[in-house]
């Protein structure tokens, strides 16, 4: 949960963040991530700020990115809306939101008979509005669409994946989970 402006930079740094506290320890093995998103708002397909922060985001972890965007007006179908938030939701019914600490631990708080635990952290960071990402650095991107309506899906893949670069990849990892 942030507690600034909700921009591209913070939905992927909300990834990154995921990906350093839980996903690459309990999938080593993966060799990409399949991002299901809307198509509006921090995550929208036209973002380009969202797809060059995706591209950092690969280039770091050296995982190849799979985005798939729901249609515009079909986010209601999205399964995380009904399967997560709602009992998000019913979880904190009837109490105060006075604080941002108190909406993270009552998110925290969040569990299912079927075993869902959901876990939350505040991200206090500032998050700038209006980054510009100029057409150089569109061009710079390693995006491929997919054949079924490219636009909304696509894989990025890492810009330079050959052996010389894992060294880097590590570092980088390293230090970005030195950040949290």
């Amino acid at each position: 949960m942030g507690c600034d402006h909700d921009t591209a930079s913070f939905a992927v740094a909300s990834i990154q963040r995921w990906w350093r506290s839980m996903g690459q320890e309990q999938y080593p093995q993966a060799q990409r991530l399949l991002i299901c998103a809307d198509s509006g708002g921090s995550n929208g397909y036209r973002l380009r700020l969202w797809k060059y922060e995706l591209q950092s985001f690969v280039d770091g972890t050296g995982l190849d990115l799979l985005v798939c965007h729901l249609p515009p007006g079909t986010s209601k179908w999205n399964k995380i809306e009904h399967r997560l938030f709602s009992h998000i939701s019913m979880n904190w019914r009837g109490r105060p939101l006075v604080s941002h600490e108190v909406v993270v631990k009552l998110i925290g708080a969040t569990m299912t008979k079927t075993g869902l635990k959901v876990k939350a952290k505040l991200d206090k960071r500032k998050y700038p509005l209006k980054v510009k990402v100029t057409d150089d650095q569109m061009r710079s991107l390693n995006i491929e669409p997919h054949d079924f309506h490219g636009e909304w899906n696509y894989t990025i893949r890492p810009r330079n994946k050959n052996p010389s670069n894992a060294l880097v990849q590590v570092i980088v990892r390293r230090l970005l989970s030195l950040e949290t």
